[in-house]
């Protein structure tokens, strides 16, 4: 799955989409992405300097995004009034920083799907070295819902 065709089935847009290639999509099961980390990605002004490091949130964030086309498999009917979100990370360690010029290798796996709730185990490596892995725990919410007045 190219650039293109990802752009068809995830929400998030550059700045912010972090899946660039799919090499591998079983849907409802799991995963295979690629991400090429460049020295031009904006966060790397900011962090650090001196010493660029992608940040750990972003990494999960490259796997969520590839969680999601697990979940939502192409010509699946959707429903468009639900959103899927992170609910929880476990666990999530961070081995080795991810610095520019890496091409990070993303795996996923589903370990539970029910009604209410969609578990995976993510991968991330670089040239076959794991950099950084754990569980991500996701649920389905009404979109309505996120901008409710609380008041």
């Amino acid at each position: 799955m190219n650039l293109l065709e990802i752009n068809k089935r995830i929400k998030q847009r550059p700045p912010f989409q972090m899946i660039e290639r799919v090499t591998e999509l079983e849907p409802n099961v799991s995963a295979v992405g690629i991400k090429n980390v460049s020295v031009n990605e904006p966060y790397f002004v900011g962090h650090f300097p001196d010493a660029p490091i992608m940040p750990g949130v972003l990494l999960i964030e490259c796997a969520a995004q590839l969680c999601s086309l697990v979940i939502a498999p192409e010509g699946a009917a959707s429903d468009e009034s639900k959103l899927y979100v992170l609910l929880k990370v476990k666990d999530f360690k961070f081995l080795k920083p991810v610095v520019p010029g890496d091409t990070l290798e993303i795996s996923v796996s589903c370990v539970l799907m029910s009604e209410a709730a969609c578990e995976f185990d993510a991968k991330i490596c670089v040239g076959g070295n794991v950099r950084a892995k754990g569980r991500m725990l996701f649920t389905a919410i009404d979109k309505s819902s996120v901008y409710e007045n609380e008041n």
